[in-house]
């Protein structure tokens, strides 16, 4: 076996669970840190699976990406977002990087790579692909191979992109769901490893990501929502312990002097409700409609007054603001000169925003500005972490009330953590169980450079670990 370096990705992996509550039930894992060095490791702002895979893998900021989410202003109109999909990354990947230098690459279901590129080996893209027709691996032929594999492992079931309505209901549906997707994934790998014999593979497991926000309450008795005695109540453990299988198959598959990393892009929490942001942007007198409706609505689906709008905002697992600017935007209404004055108003009262007890809900808001090294496309004007990620951002407006239980895109129990986790294990240089919580999620992609000899690219963000 050539394999040089394999990366198991575990979106949403939450590092107290790993590291702490279930580590003697994990024992790949363990494994690996008892050998190794691991840690929290600290996610871009914000902290999501777009755009956070691509910062991981480009040692870049989301200003320099240009992406600021799953979606993305398309341009300064009113309301129109678009999917940051492959073709928004400019810069290029980790694989891209070992690609030009001879090694052979296998990228499967890591989040931004749909539409494929060309690459040096073989890529089998992500949840953005819409479909498996629509052409989501690299070589096109490569997705024939997919589906004999896929065939062999679930029997009778296509290849998985995503769970399905992974925001639903049906619980024990998205579970089974889940781990078809697990295995569909895993045994593409064997039969990539197999056949086309890279020196990388790295593979993006979804399903952790999918469990928790579809379980969390059922396990979590500081969720409002807990419930008592779920027979769901050890689901998401058990997925972790499924997991941990799984990554143990495959490393017996390596060689010896495999090196591995096993990373999240985030972390996880319970979701304790949300904050209708353009329900308190209206109470605050920044968004003007020419009619109030009477229940929650889509914030598309209502006539705004743009001549006296201030700002809007977009839900989402925290809040984007955007300010409605004399000369940007077709209707805008704050004069440039006072953009700033503006601005810095409204984060202070983000900032200074009650909980629904009285108390201070914990706002934290980023300016990009202030936060990335550039502001590339089209940059929200505020980005708000409501209650420290505690709370997500709800779109809608209409009816009572700035605070809901109720979620604008369907059930979901668990919101993200700032930090995610890694765990770097190197047959060359053992580390004998090192815990090192500093590192940042730019600094994996110069660290892993370094490691192999090869030249680190100019400006990147992170610094190497020296691992």
């Amino acid at each position: 076996m050539n394999l040089r370096l394999v990366i198991i990705g575990l979106d949403c992996a939450e590092p107290s669970l790993v590291f702490d509550r279930w580590r003697s039930e994990l024992p790949t894992l363990a494994r690996l840190m008892a050998h190794g060095v691991y840690g929290r490791l600290e996610s871009c702002v914000p902290a999501i699976t777009v755009p956070a895979w691509s910062c991981m893998m480009t040692g870049r900021d989301p200003g320099e990406l240009g992406v600021y989410g799953f979606r993305n202003r398309a341009d300064r109109t009113y309301g129109r977002m678009v999917v940051a999909d492959s073709r928004a990354i400019r810069f290029p990947r980790l694989w891209n990087l070992l690609g030009d230098a001879g090694w052979r690459v296998a990228v499967i279901g890591v989040p931004g790579t749909f539409p494929p590129a060309q690459v040096n080996g073989a890529l089998v893209s992500c949840f953005l692909a819409p479909a498996i027709d629509a052409g989501y691996t690299y070589p096109a032929a490569l997705a024939d191979r997919v589906a004999a594999w896929t065939a062999a492992a679930t029997p009778g079931r296509p290849f998985l992109l995503d769970v399905p309505e992974f925001r639903s209901a049906d619980k024990q549906r998205i579970v089974r769901d889940i781990y078809a997707m697990c295995d569909q994934h895993f045994a593409v790998a064997h039969g990539i490893l197999d056949e086309e014999r890279p020196d990388l593979l790295m593979l993006v497991d979804m399903g952790v990501d999918r469990i928790q926000h579809a379980l969390w309450k059922h396990m979590d008795p500081r969720h409002p929502a807990y419930v008592p005695g779920s027979p769901l109540a050890g689901a998401i453990q058990e997925y972790y312990r499924y997991v941990d299988a799984r990554i143990g198959e495959l490393l017996v598959r390596c060689g010896p002097d495999t090196a591995v990393l096993v990373v999240s892009d985030h972390g996880a929490r319970p979701l304790l409700g949300g904050v209708r942001l353009n329900q308190w942007l209206a109470e605050q007198g920044d968004l003007v409609l020419a009619t109030m409706p009477g229940e929650p609505t889509a914030l598309d689906q209502i006539e705004i007054d743009w001549p006296r709008t201030r700002a809007w905002g977009a839900g989402g697992y925290y809040g984007r603001i955007f300010l409605n600017v004399r000369g940007r935007e077709p209707q805008g209404t704050i004069a440039p000169a006072q953009y700033e004055t503006v601005r810095a108003d409204l984060a202070a009262r983000l900032e200074e925003m009650p909980g629904p007890d009285g108390t201070p809900l914990g706002n934290r808001v980023f300016t990009p500005q202030h936060l990335y090294r550039a502001v590339r496309g089209i940059a929200p004007d505020l980005i708000v972490y409501f209650g420290d990620l505690g709370w997500r951002s709800v779109g809608t407006v209409g009816g009572a009330g700035i605070f809901t239980q109720e979620n604008d895109t369907g059930p979901d129990d668990a919101n993200h953590a700032q930090h995610g986790l890694w765990i770097w294990h190197d047959p060359e240089r053992p580390a004998g169980g090192r815990r090192y919580d500093g590192a940042r999620i730019y600094d994996l992609l110069p660290t892993l450079l370094r490691r192999f000899g090869l030249p680190v690219p100019d400006g990147l963000r992170g610094k190497d670990l020296s691992l």
